[in-house]
């Protein structure tokens, strides 16, 4: 076969940045969205880790809207969950001390792992709570 013999489609340039690999992520949010809702089972994908430009995150950020709430740690630097327009699905972002983004994750979940308190840190807590109220 010549090469004259191969069709080739044209594909009309998108916006500025774009690598058309943000799209894709949708459909792999939505299984993980029917995995949540069927089985309680959370996932992530690691934004930081994939060939993403400023564009596409900020294609992907516009397509999946904000939510109504969010979340800022204070620790090692700060790192931020927001809730997208998708309940369950939720951007956080970690930043290091000098304000640097380290990372970037879309956390398929409920309640994002990082928000929900360990049982340690409860019990320090209630130990907390338990020598205020002898005081009284």
């Amino acid at each position: 076969m010549s090469l004259d013999a191969i069709p080739i489609h044209l594909i009309p340039p998108g916006e500025p940045g774009l690598t058309g690999n943000a799209p894709p992520l949708l459909h792999e949010l939505l299984e993980m969205v029917n995995r949540l809702l069927a089985s309680g089972e959370t996932a992530a994908i690691d934004l930081s880790a994939l060939p993403l430009t400023p564009a596409d995150l900020d294609w992907l950020r516009e397509r999946l809207g904000e939510g109504e709430i969010a979340v800022t740690l204070l620790a090692n630097g700060e790192s931020t969950l927001a809730e997208t327009g998708c309940p369950g699905i939720w951007w956080v972002t970690h930043h290091n001390e000098q304000g640097v983004v380290t990372s970037q994750f879309l956390e398929v979940a409920f309640v994002p792992e990082l928000v929900k308190a360990h049982p340690d840190d409860v019990a320090l807590g209630r130990d907390h709570l338990e020598s205020m109220m002898a005081d009284l």
